[in-house]
């Protein structure tokens, strides 16, 4: 643990980062910084969220081989990019694996995790992209990726020194997706059921809209696309 409270793991050579994030309430959806939101944002809400930790980066080719032995990857070439074409029951079975590795209980993060973490939890300056109001400052998306992902943390980070969490690729989040509530909540799962998993975070095929910190997405859990990656948390 660093002095921030940071964590740092090491998996069959590879070192990753998971950044300590102080539990705190905000208002998630379509708060006013939030232009173009989409109708399934538009209900703000205020949730209160315990202490957790968020990687510091996507998951990257390296660890997810590290750890499973092979690349699913349709952009390679550099082991630092983000891994994808994974979908979110592969994930789920990276991090099993990743659990009997390091005897720790990573998982992926909630939607109101990985939302708070974009905001720049505590620390938030209400940015409409995580860590910036200028999207190129901080993220690989439609305009500027020449139509590929790129090695992670090659973009400025955000308030909590968390990179990519605007563009590059977008990421799975626990929850199912389900219409937001009006009531507050404390550390909310999401919906019991559901059809799609949730995605978070726009991509480098994506417009700036898309990768606004409020913006929602979803997939099927077994779809797998070359724009769909993961970030942990613990």
């Amino acid at each position: 643990m660093d002095k921030d409270g940071n964590k740092e793991y090491t998996v069959n050579g590879v070192r990753f980062k998971m950044i300590a994030v102080a539990g705190g309430t905000f208002t998630m959806g379509a708060t006013s910084e939030q232009q173009n939101y989409d109708n399934d944002e538009k209900q703000t809400h205020t949730v209160t969220l315990s202490d957790y930790y968020i990687g510091e980066t996507e998951v990257t080719q390296e660890l997810w081989v590290a750890v499973m032995g092979s690349n699913p990857s349709w952009f390679t070439g550099n082991m630092q990019r983000p891994v994808e074409y994974v979908s979110w029951d592969d994930c789920q079975t990276f991090i099993q694996k990743l659990n009997e590795l390091t005897g720790a209980n990573f998982r992926l993060p909630t939607e109101a995790e990985w939302e708070f973490a974009a905001r720049g939890g505590r620390n938030s300056r209400g940015y409409q992209y995580s860590g910036s109001s200028n999207l190129g400052d901080v993220a690989w998306y439609r305009d500027n990726s020449s139509d590929t992902t790129h090695p992670v943390k090659t973009k400025s980070p955000n308030e909590l020194g968390i990179y990519d969490m605007s563009g590059n690729v977008y990421e799975w989040c626990q929850d199912w997706k389900g219409p937001y509530s009006s009531s507050s909540q404390t550390n909310p799962t999401g919906p019991s059921k559901g059809s799609g998993r949730v995605n978070r975070g726009g991509s480098w095929y994506n417009v700036a809209c898309y990768c606004r910190s409020a913006n929602r997405n979803c997939n099927p859990p077994d779809n797998r696309y070359y724009s769909l990656g993961l970030r942990l948390a613990l």
